[in-house]
């Protein structure tokens, strides 16, 4: 069993990318092009990588292939020389006793935090305070500290307020929260009410910096699979106080972002593989890009994939 690296120091304020998932021509996980894109992010600067969340098709991967996953991953983190890398594995499940099962599996695979959508399937069934002793008993049991993760559009509209993250957000396990909800008021709410060290991520890469005027720890976001020294570029930007050049940087990557929005993960993998030669097929029934799609993709990414070479 992994260690906690929350035991011992807090996540690294920065940028974290939700990997996707790569599959080989007969289906099987692409072992090879998950370790490659793993040193890859890596060498860019961010701060660490999240597996099996929305991007990374975690609900179309087996529970054996999500350990190989985040196996894999760790793996080719540990042998690029980044062994101190944190790795944040998603493990929403709709009952606690699953849910609590992935996150002991996360933890012998490998992976440091584990980051918990709510359950929502049964949404009329569950108030808040059923949501809320979701968290607590999972952060109970689980070996490795558990993140929040609120994202209205993969949990059937579920949209936890402030109140509910910072009721969460006591328990000594629970060490984070990733907001794709895109509410930068949310995100200041629970920036000042959380305890110290707490780490608040904005959930997509359009709103980088506004996240981090209002004090949250850097963001957690798909379109830096494309662009992780744009995103990092933003944050270092910020810190040395150089808002203008920040602002510019944040206005092309939130351009791009607004493309991955329309086309989801299989926009992001389908624009891999155009301007970097991998990211593959999704899993069906989801499917690649139409033609159109892909006019629009490979246009909307040109200017943010020109700042991100001129970073290289």
């Amino acid at each position: 069993m992994t260690e906690s690296l929350g035991q011992s120091r807090p996540l690294p304020d920065g940028v974290y990318v939700p990997t996707v998932a790569f599959f080989k021509d007969n289906d099987d996980i692409d072992l090879e092009a998950t370790q490659r894109h793993a040193i890859h992010l890596a060498e860019a600067g961010v701060a660490g990588l999240v597996v099996h969340g929305s991007n990374g098709e975690a609900v179309h991967l087996s529970r054996e292939e999500r350990s190989l996953v985040i196996k894999t991953t760790r793996a080719a983190l540990d042998q690029s020389d980044h062994h101190l890398m944190p790795l944040i594995a998603g493990c929403g499940a709709q009952s606690t006793r699953e849910t609590i099962q992935l996150c002991r599996d996360a933890a012998n695979a490998g992976a440091n935090y584990v980051i918990v959508l709510p359950p929502a399937y049964y949404g009329g069934l569950l108030n808040t305070s059923k949501i809320v002793q979701h968290f607590s008993d999972v952060a109970d049991s689980s070996p490795i500290p558990v993140m929040i993760y609120n994202y209205p559009g993969a949990c059937s509209g579920l949209d936890l307020s402030s109140d509910a993250i910072l009721q969460i957000a006591k328990h000594t396990n629970v060490l984070g929260v990733k907001l794709t909800c895109g509410n930068t008021g949310k995100l200041a709410r629970v920036v000042d009410g959380a305890k110290p060290g707490f780490f608040v991520a904005g959930g997509s890469a359009d709103f980088i910096l506004q996240g981090l005027v209002v004090g949250g720890s850097g963001t957690i976001a798909g379109t830096a699979n494309l662009v992780p020294r744009a995103c990092v570029r933003i944050c270092e930007l910020f810190y040395a106080g150089d808002l203008k050049e920040a602002r510019r940087l944040q206005a092309i990557v939130a351009k791009a972002d607004w493309i991955a929005i329309q086309t989801g993960f299989a926009g992001v993998k389908a624009a891999l593989q155009h301007f970097e030669g991998y990211g593959g097929e999704p899993r069906k029934p989801c499917g690649s890009p139409s033609s159109e799609q892909m006019d629009m993709i490979t246009h909307g990414f040109e200017e943010v994939m020109a700042l991100e070479r001129s970073l290289n």
